[in-house]
């Protein structure tokens, strides 16, 4: 096995383990086209692993520099349009196949570097610069990757991929405390009467269930935004970006099944919805050519 292959099998392995949604997503892709999704995610996930591993036993300070040691060289590499690095190597393939805008890296890599130093925003505003850099950009990367055929596709996966990413905020509150951070604004939490002290005494009151409500609207709205951008990818990559969207919007649907209680139960979507999801979108898939 060459060394590019390699490393697409790498990135391949990562998604299939740390990203089983996601994963079952891009089998609705056209065969071609999955590596590069993968390739992609191998990129993010690299990165978030060395942010957010739980059992690693460096300090913040320590991460940052083996973040800011691997993502430099990283980039660099972008320039230079070669990598000796296990994922580097698949997505500087990606890139320059794709044309992808390196900015688009560097902004993902400076939110993982917030992560490390950053524990609460206080404003939505605030947690936007992060959003972008952590969520939207995966959105703006994939596009071409998927096939665009007007330029706005590119506004709706940027809503679309901040949508996915305060689902998973609104779902792991109870995590993120673990880490010492909430990313859900201060401001609007005050605005239910909820405080910084209240989530960690991780008991669900009438304000916090409040809070919840509100930003589950924002999800949805977002994702109501984004769907008539859909329409603008290629047909063949629709099916996998609708499903998708049902599945990681469709966190929120699960955390109101769980009556909001974020701190004693996680919200999971069953296998059921999964397949029944997948099945849909498949069937939609074998309808289209590639």
């Amino acid at each position: 096995m060459d060394q590019l292959k390699a490393s697409y099998e790498e990135c391949k392995r990562l998604n299939s383990l740390h990203g089983k949604t996601y994963y079952l997503a891009t089998l609705l892709l056209p065969e071609a086209k999955r590596k590069y999704v993968h390739a992609l995610y191998g990129f993010a996930r690299y990165a978030d692993e060395i942010v957010d591993d739980l059992e690693s036993p460096l300090s913040a300070e320590e991460k940052a520099t083996a973040l800011n040691t691997w993502g430099s060289k990283i980039l660099s590499d972008l320039k230079t349009g070669t990598s000796d690095d296990v994922v580097g190597r698949a997505l500087i393939d990606t890139v320059k196949t794709f044309e992808i805008p390196h900015a688009h890296f560097e902004a993902f890599l400076h939110s993982m570097t917030m992560d490390l130093t950053i524990q609460e925003y206080q404003t939505y505003e605030d947690l936007l610069e992060y959003v972008y850099g952590s969520a939207a950009v995966i959105g703006l990367e994939m596009v071409p990757v998927l096939g665009v055929l007007d330029d706005g596709a590119y506004e709706a996966a940027k809503k679309l991929g901040i949508a996915f990413q305060l689902a998973n905020f609104i779902r792991d509150v109870d995590e993120d405390l673990d880490r010492g951070r909430i990313y859900l604004p201060i401001s609007e939490l005050a605005e239910h009467g909820v405080t910084r002290e209240m989530l960690e005494a991780r008991e669900l009151t009438p304000q916090i269930v409040s809070a919840l409500k509100f930003q589950i609207a924002r999800v949805r709205q977002l994702q109501r935004e984004a769907t008539p951008g859909i329409a603008l990818l290629s047909a063949s990559s629709r099916p996998c970006i609708e499903a998708a969207s049902e599945l990681y919007c469709g966190i929120v649907d699960e955390v109101e099944k769980i009556g909001y209680d974020i701190f004693n139960h996680r919200a999971k979507t069953s296998t059921s919805r999964r397949l029944k999801v997948f099945i849909k979108a498949y069937v939609k898939r074998l309808a289209v050519s590639n």
